[in-house]
């Protein structure tokens, strides 16, 4: 529960909070501040993403509780999204010197939504397991 729910206030305060002001701020600025954001944010949250699903497998095989499966899947699965689909375009963020201001704008825009999908996916696993220690 830990693990799972402080990946999913981070992700939540990334979405609803700091992403929308770096939006906000501009191309340049919000490129600027992504850099050092994405920096610090990363290994974080992939840690507690990870936690969260390799305990929640753990939980699951000790307990045969299947929300504990669910809730570590739901977990576990922001790391393929992460590596497949949103860190080629966190790569072209972090190199984005070359980049016009419009693509900027446009590529800042699509990580948003993808990293609000890794907050709904956080946010199915941490209720997927406080189902499990309701269940009995």
């Amino acid at each position: 529960m830990i693990t799972a729910s402080t990946f999913t206030a981070w992700a939540l305060y990334i979405t609803l909070v700091e992403h929308p002001a770096r939006l906000d701020s501009g191309a340049a600025a919000g490129r600027a501040q992504f850099r050092p954001s994405y920096r610090r944010a990363a290994p974080w949250q992939a840690s507690f993403a990870v936690l969260a699903f390799a305990t929640g497998l753990l939980a699951a095989a000790l307990t045969a509780r299947w929300a504990w499966l669910i809730g570590a899947l739901a977990l576990g699965s922001v790391v393929p999204l992460t590596l497949a689909v949103i860190r080629p375009i966190s790569r072209r963020l972090l190199d984005a010197d070359a980049l016009g201001d419009d693509e900027v704008l446009g590529l800042l825009r699509t990580w948003g939504r993808l990293h609000a999908l890794r907050t709904a996916l956080g946010s199915i696993g941490v209720v997927a397991f406080l189902l499990a220690l309701r269940t009995r």
